[in-house]
């Protein structure tokens, strides 16, 4: 079976202090916001950003590349796991998510 295409991506891990979603931006810094991550649609560069990520032991976890897809306001996810990732904890006592009042 023939390898499957490269797909754009994104560098996503955890804060490792704070727990928090975090993006590798273009320029190496981490972002909280997905639409500031760089979406990486070549994959030795993709490989390359993650063992970038991955040399961060004091400041990340879990790093890996996700699908994503282009859009007018940066990366969106493609798969359910990463559209709910990036709305922070699950519940509304802390992180993103302490800001909504609706709750």
């Amino acid at each position: 079976m023939p390898p499957r295409p490269f797909t754009p991506k994104v560098v996503t891990a955890s804060d490792l202090l704070e727990g928090d979603v975090i993006y590798l931006a273009q320029d190496g810094s981490w972002t909280r916001d997905l639409a500031q991550a760089a979406l990486l649609t070549e994959e030795d560069t993709a490989k390359a950003r993650l063992a970038e990520a991955e040399a961060q032991p004091g400041k990340i976890v879990g790093a890996y590349l996700a699908d994503m897809k282009a859009s007018e306001t940066g990366p969106e996810p493609v798969h359910f796991r990463e559209d709910f990732r990036r709305t922070g904890p699950s519940n509304y006592a802390h992180g993103k998510q302490e800001d909504l009042q609706n709750v």
